[in-house]
């Protein structure tokens, strides 16, 4: 999977430095005369330099400038064939067949979006480190709890030993106690949780595998992270309802439960069948 370019600058651009910043903003408005030109001439014409177009392609995790336009040619190429490259914004007076449609698509550009970001090698680390973990510690805060209560709830339904910690106070007794055939598995889509920081930094500390789910780019989460499972969401006027951002890390756990439980299969389907047996005194007509 080709990692797309504009949608890397995009999600990257709080963490930029500001001469990275203003050559970003000029490859995103001018994406198509970037693919025209050579470094030298994107430098003259952004009024940065050369080098500075280098540090930017390696913030974005790209080799250099070649691989930052072969990214970009990516996404152009996906704009004629996409559902549409824009997130819609959400009207709260709007009908309700707008609200059906703007919310649908951008959840389902989120994904798309995503899958650019996110590497297929990290998901393949991540899969073989939460598969051979002794202990699994989830790490989550506010909306990112309840991903991290999803993961848990899977991972226990197929006999995995795990914990999840969705306070200051729990997470870092949590990540005190760990060692290194642990992992800690911190969720922030922001990346700057002080709380996951804090955790994740203690955790480290004890030996643990540190794997992150966050945002694209630099921030304090990924930087902490040995593996980094990066999503990509834009969140319109309701910033606080963690919407589309919720799907995509919803989308990424689902993941990682498949690529577990795929490993041991004969083992996972006794498991589910054990906690179907377990719970269906719960439910009517069971």
């Amino acid at each position: 999977m080709v990692n797309q370019g504009l949608i890397s600058i995009r999600e990257s651009l709080d963490t930029l430095k500001p001469t990275e910043r203003k050559v970003a903003l000029y490859i995103l408005e001018h994406p198509e005369m970037v693919m025209n030109a050579s470094v030298q001439k994107l430098a003259e014409m952004a009024e940065v330099s050369e080098a500075t177009i280098v540090r930017l392609a390696r913030s974005l995790h790209m080799k250099g400038f070649q691989e930052l336009k072969l990214r970009i040619a990516a996404d152009l190429a996906k704009s004629s064939n996409s559902i549409g490259t824009s997130y819609q914004e959400i009207q709260i007076d709007g009908s309700i067949p707008s609200l059906i449609q703007s919310i649908s698509h951008n959840n389902i550009l989120s994904i798309q979006d995503t899958l650019a970001v996110l590497s297929v090698e990290d998901v393949e680390k991540a899969i073989e480190s939460l598969d051979r973990a002794k202990r699994v510690y989830i790490f989550g805060v506010g909306a990112s709890a309840v991903i991290a209560q999803d993961f848990k709830q899977k991972l226990s339904r197929i006999n995995r030993w795990c914990e999840m910690a969705s306070d200051f106070d729990s997470q870092v007794t949590l990540a005190a106690n760990m060692n290194e055939h642990d992992v800690a598995f911190g969720i922030s889509y922001s990346g700057q949780t002080e709380s996951i920081i804090q955790s994740l930094e203690i955790a480290k500390e004890s030996g643990a595998t540190i794997i992150a789910m966050t945002k694209f780019g630099h921030n304090p989460v990924s930087e902490l992270a040995d593996i980094c499972l990066f999503t990509s969401s834009m969140e319109q006027s309701i910033r606080s309802g963690a919407m589309a951002s919720r799907i995509v890390q919803l989308n990424v756990i689902d993941i990682l439960y498949v690529g577990i439980a795929s490993r041991s299969y004969e083992a996972t389907i006794q498991a589910l069948e054990n906690t179907r047996k377990a719970v269906r005194g719960s439910k009517r007509n069971a």
